[in-house]
């Protein structure tokens, strides 16, 4: 099954897998399993991982809001982590990082996106770890449509920050007669960060989660502990670059007309 076999050799050490894949076949062929994991560009698999995942983090951020409303209002920590402190935690960090790269200005305009999208892509990461699930970053059309939501939305706040005119003049560099080359280049460079955010989360995440459960399947007592912890890192890593990169793009987009107004 290509590179979900790991998958598929994990999953037949259960018996209600093999009893489930027995049936699957009676009911829709032996080929079933490609048409849902690998052979279908709409693949079920990782469509039904998204809705968790959204379950999971509406159900976080409903935890978080109830515990700031509950009695203390928030201030007093619990004992114990869970999820909602986990959220505000996580919150404060990120809110901190946009703060520092953009400004106090931008970072209460920029935040709920780029907040958005640390938790979405961290537990679309996290949950690729867990056996019997594909996270949606192994598949492209995830990627493509967060790297062109971003793409999309640093276009649409560069023009309404200076005007269609305004946010196109600095294509052209400043020396008319370099007006057309530079353009190009502009042009050239700003797809490239489409196909860098898109590909970057894939080929990290498919590499991560690959080595993970390869060493799963070959033994999955204690061996595949310390690429356990490995994968876990990777996933906080590269959610953190995606949000880095989002954040980096937005600021090149709005900072020209500050630029302007310092001097």
């Amino acid at each position: 099954m290509g590179e979900h076999g790991t998958w598929f050799d994990y999953l037949n050490r259960f018996s209600w897998w093999r009893d489930f894949n027995h049936s699957a076949e009676g009911a829709l062929g032996r080929g079933w399993r490609g048409l849902a994991f690998q052979d279908s560009h709409f693949t079920l698999v990782p469509v039904l991982t998204t809705l968790i995942v959204i379950g999971f983090v509406l159900w976080g951020s409903m935890s978080f809001k109830r515990s700031t409303t509950a009695s203390g209002g928030g201030v007093v920590p619990p004992r114990t982590m869970n999820l909602s402190n986990f959220m505000e935690m996580t919150a404060e960090g990120v809110y901190g990082l946009v703060e520092g790269g953009m400004g106090e200005h931008n970072a209460k305009r920029f935040f709920p996106l780029i907040g958005t999208l640390w938790i979405w892509v961290l537990f679309c990461n996290l949950i690729g770890l867990i056996p019997g699930f594909i996270t949606p970053d192994d598949t492209i059309n995830t990627n493509l449509a967060l790297a062109a939501m971003v793409f999309v939305l640093t276009h649409y706040l560069g023009i309404r920050e200076h005007g269609v005119g305004g946010y196109f003049k600095h294509f052209m560099g400043p020396v008319w007669w370099l007006a057309p080359l530079i353009f190009v280049i502009e042009i050239i460079s700003h797809v490239a960060r489409l196909l860098s955010l898109t590909f970057r989360l894939l080929g990290n995440m498919v590499a991560d989660h690959k080595v993970v459960f390869t060493f799963t399947t070959l033994c999955p007592l204690f061996i595949p502990v310390p690429f356990y912890l490995l994968g876990i890192l990777v996933c906080f890593v590269q959610a953190l670059v995606f949000c880095m990169l989002t954040m980096v793009y937005l600021g090149m987009a709005v900072e020209h007309e500050e630029g302007h107004e310092a001097h």
